[in-house]
């Protein structure tokens, strides 16, 4: 049983910083392919980056020069350090995961493994 637990959110000044962290249990990181998402208040939930196994990253261009995704093997987490926060990136973040190489990183609907979310708020 795969499970994805967040942390690292909370409220931060437009400019600041925050890393967000995603625990995977159940298996070894490794096998996963991997994605930040995040969804803004009534809006659709939306790919922020993406990174496979052999540690290749893809940005959405709204966080491309901001945002820096990368993953710890040995401690079977994910992270997503945010840089030069702005108020549009609010929204609730989710880490997710996929044994089979996704077709589109970027939609929801590759990936079966999903953690609660943590909320980020720019202010």
């Amino acid at each position: 049983h795969v499970q994805l637990v967040e942390s690292g959110g909370g409220s931060v000044q437009a400019g600041g910083s925050l890393r967000l962290s995603c625990a995977i249990s159940g298996r070894s990181n490794e096998n996963y392919f991997l994605a930040w998402f995040r969804q803004p208040p009534g809006k659709e939930r939306e790919g922020v980056a993406y990174i496979e196994k052999d540690g290749s990253t893809t940005y959405a261009d709204s966080v491309k020069g901001r945002f820096t995704i990368s993953r710890d093997n040995a401690k079977n987490t994910l992270y997503l350090q945010m840089n030069i926060l702005k108020p549009e990136d609010t929204a609730m973040y989710y880490c997710a995961a996929e044994i089979r190489c996704p077709k589109g990183w970027w939609s929801r609907y590759e990936y079966t493994y999903w953690g609660q979310g943590t909320q980020v708020t720019g202010s």
